[in-house]
């Protein structure tokens, strides 16, 4: 056994941290497209198994949470962005973790239902509608080119990760 965790199955990702996470949120946040993107954005960033970014050569990267918001980059949007600075000052203030961009980036790490909020948040500011379930390719470009921007993105294991989501919610 190597004490390493496991990835964390969706049925356990729904029920402990996306079904609590959403409901700090307004109602409207909570839909079918956005459950979708949120478990497969999950499922990318970290499989649900590190909440600290992991480097190929073992260390910590700046990342933290299962959707891996880094400091300067996410939690930064997020807290400032006229769409999403209110409800994340509220969340923080429910959650009990100080409005300061480094406390709130520490705190992703140990708290997911504040993480998962903060993930919903990072979709809410992008412009348009979510993409409609079923189109991988528009919630790839959403991922990928708008709203996470990876330094390394992983085209070849989104199609699996967004079937494994839709599978998980049953849409």
């Amino acid at each position: 056994m190597s004490g390493l965790p496991s990835p964390m199955p969706l049925a356990e990702v729904i029920s402990k941290i996306l079904n609590p996470g959403l409901a700090m949120l307004p109602l409207a946040m909570d839909t079918p497209r956005a459950r979708l993107l949120l478990l497969t954005i999950g499922r990318q960033e970290s499989k649900f198994k590190d909440r600290a970014q992991v480097l190929s050569g073992g260390g910590r990267g700046p990342a933290r949470g299962f959707w891996q918001f880094e400091s300067g980059g996410s939690v930064k949007g997020v807290m400032t962005h006229p769409a999403t600075s209110g409800h994340a000052f509220r969340v923080c203030a429910e959650r009990g973790v100080p409005w300061e961009r480094s406390t709130v980036w520490a705190a992703l790490e140990q708290d997911d239902l504040l993480a998962c909020a903060f993930a919903r948040l990072n979709l809410w500011w992008a412009p348009g509608a979510l993409p409609e379930i079923g189109d991988q390719a528009g919630a790839w470009k959403l991922y990928a080119d708008v709203t996470w921007r990876p330094g390394k993105p992983h085209p070849e294991t989104w199609a699996g990760y967004y079937n494994e989501a839709r599978s998980a919610l049953g849409v």
